[in-house]
């Protein structure tokens, strides 16, 4: 009988759990997720040759370079992309390496002259390759048309801390793409 009367006692329970009210309850917002997965297929080249290659600066006088934030050499050079996946629609190059100057923003001179660092430039305005983000850094954005598109940059000497001595200039600096 206790056993008829505990099951009893526990189906009641129930029975008014199941009437007891409920708390409301809406949407307040949704959140929605996209995305792309593409084929990595892009290939790139450094003014029209291998996608790492050499930019060969001209040589210059001391005299050029004769007080700080002095600049001179200017030479144009393009990274060139094709092949990409056709869902993509913009490339930018993020530039990266342990030859930027985190004070700077330039490349830092790892041959014989001193007090010279090579600047990249988007255009005529220089690049802060220390900020760390490919928009931050002032890189150009390419438009993908047909899966291609070419990014103009430009490289140049930069006194730094005085007047630059003469002697060799020898940097480099890895680039990754970043893709919308």
């Amino acid at each position: 009988m206790n056993k008829i009367l505990l099951s009893a006692a526990i189906i009641a329970s129930l029975g008014i759990a199941a009437i007891a009210p409920q708390t409301a309850r809406a949407a307040d917002g949704t959140i929605t997720f996209t995305g792309k997965v593409v084929a990595n297929t892009c290939v790139f080249s450094v003014n029209g040759g291998s996608s790492s290659n050499t930019v060969a600066l001209p040589v210059v006088f001391t005299s050029s370079l004769a007080t700080a934030g002095a600049t001179t050499g200017t030479t144009n050079f393009t990274i060139g992309v094709t092949n990409c996946d056709t869902n993509l629609a913009s490339v930018q190059a993020l530039f990266s390496g342990g030859n930027i100057d985190a004070t700077t923003g330039n490349l830092t001179n790892t041959g014989s002259a001193t007090n010279v660092e090579v600047q990249l430039l988007n255009g005529t305005t220089p690049m802060a390759l220390n900020a760390g983000t490919a928009s931050g850094q002032n890189s150009p954005v390419g438009t993908l048309s047909s899966g291609a598109t070419t990014l103009n940059y430009a490289a140049r000497y930069i006194a730094v801390g005085g007047a630059a001595t003469s002697g060799l200039v020898n940097t480099s600096v890895a680039y990754t793409m970043t893709y919308q």
